[in-house]
């Protein structure tokens, strides 16, 4: 069945799999992004899914973006919410303005794009939900409080909101990637890169399209006696309870 879809940070990297991944499964897509234009049109081009511009950390901006996706392709039935941003620091040398722009973006975008479509969902019968959390809100990294904490705490709110869901036939869950060959991880230098993939089990780092089939999986409607749950994908770096 077709449905909508809004991938945030959904033109690049792991976001851009996502997108693309939906659209294949016949669903129409939106995607948003932050203020790289270039990689946006280039996205456009490519894949035909229109890509809006909007801050997710500000929650009227959502609004307003939300209102104008749907205007062009209907109500949302599926929203996933994958827009993030680093700020490392270790905690001591952490400034208020780098904890700020991580929670802003990391954790705060989730409730600003869920709120205003989750009643939606609810009075329709129908709704997915996919956060796209990390390894490091599991496990937490050194240099990455502030990220570490706006991981975990979208493992929180999933868990919550998938019981206040449910019986509204929406659906919440979350997956948490390990690392996953990007352009930004394969920038790496080498040593950086071989010593990281020596901490992963299966020895070689994740595909974003092996997070976008999951994500893909769970908007489905076979995924529907799945909610509340934490998909860990991360090639055995990290096993959680």
């Amino acid at each position: 069945m077709t449905r909508t879809a809004i991938v945030t940070g959904g033109t690049r990297g792991i976001g851009e799999s996502i997108a693309v991944a939906l659209q294949k499964a016949g669903h129409k897509v939106a995607a948003t992004y932050a203020g790289n234009e270039d990689a946006a049109a280039k996205f456009t081009n490519a894949t035909g899914i229109k890509a809006y511009k909007f801050d997710v950390a500000d929650y009227a901006a959502c609004e307003a973006g939300i209102a104008a996706i749907e205007a062009d392709q209907g109500p949302t039935d599926i929203l996933v919410n994958n827009a993030g941003v680093t700020q490392d620091a270790p905690f001591h040398k952490m400034s208020a303005e780098q904890w700020q722009k991580v929670i802003s973006c990391d954790l705060d975008s989730v409730f600003n794009m869920t709120r205003p479509i989750i009643n939606g969902m609810r009075d329709r019968g129908f709704g997915r939900v996919i956060n796209i959390s990390s390894i490091n809100g599991q496990k937490g990294q050194f240099g990455q409080a502030n990220y570490s904490a706006a991981k975990a705490g979208l493992l929180g709110f999933t868990r919550a909101l998938s019981q206040e869901s449910a019986r509204k036939g929406i659906t919440v869950n979350a997956i948490a990637p390990g690392y996953i060959g990007t352009e930004m991880v394969a920038a790496l230098d080498q040593k950086v890169l071989d010593s990281i993939v020596g901490q992963i089990p299966v020895g070689r780092l994740g595909t974003p399209s092996e997070i976008a089939d999951c994500v893909t999986f769970l908007a489905s409607d076979q995924a529907g006696f799945i909610t509340g749950s934490t998909l860990s994908i991360n090639g055995g770096q990290y096993i959680a309870a």
